[in-house]
């Protein structure tokens, strides 16, 4: 991979995963997260790991997201308002993200280079290496996963379901008691 492209996706990644934090409206937030994946995943896939590049591409980008936008489109997210004033919370906010990116300047200052790269089998990062290590040694985090992604669609569902008298149990039963008092 060219040193410049490899500059470019780097930066278009980090740019991209920025905008996630910052943008207001959670779709635009998520379309951010597709293209940091996204990015992330034509590195891998530069830098010669294809199968990673590919699973990331498929599985992240082409699935997951998918479930988040669902998520949202079913909670209904609007954004978020703007709260004016909290001058200090801004002010030490820019001041720690000021001390996290000197530190991360001299973190890379103190790596040193990566050694050469060894001698690997022939089939190391393969499909089929991978789906016998995924469903062999690693099942039971494999199951558990997709349990863990199960339980958070039937919990969006749930909660996009959910009505409105429901969430203020007080309110909807004096509104109740009074339309039955008024004869409704």
């Amino acid at each position: 991979m060219p040193l410049w492209l490899f500059i470019f996706l780097a930066a278009l990644s980090v740019i991209s995963a920025l905008g996630v934090v910052l943008q207001r409206n959670p779709v635009h937030s998520l379309l951010a997260l597709v293209v940091t994946l996204l990015a992330i995943a034509v590195l891998f896939i530069g830098l010669g790991a294809v199968t990673v590049g590919f699973l990331q591409a498929i599985v992240y980008v082409g699935a997951i997201m998918v479930l988040f936008l669902f998520v949202i489109w079913l909670l209904n997210i609007q954004a978020m308002p703007v709260e004016a004033g909290h001058l200090a919370l801004k002010f030490f906010g820019a001041l720690g993200a000021a001390a996290l990116v000197a530190e991360l300047f001299v973190f890379f200052a103190r790596v040193p280079l990566a050694p050469p790269a060894a001698n690997l089998a022939p089939d190391y990062g393969s499909i089929a290496q991978l789906s016998v290590a995924l469903f062999s040694d690693y099942l039971i985090a494999f199951e558990v996963t997709s349990v863990l992604l199960l339980a958070a669609v039937v919990g969006a569902v749930a909660l996009a379901r959910r009505v409105p008298e429901a969430r203020e149990p007080g309110i909807a039963r004096a509104e109740a008691r009074a339309a039955k008092s008024e004869g409704w």
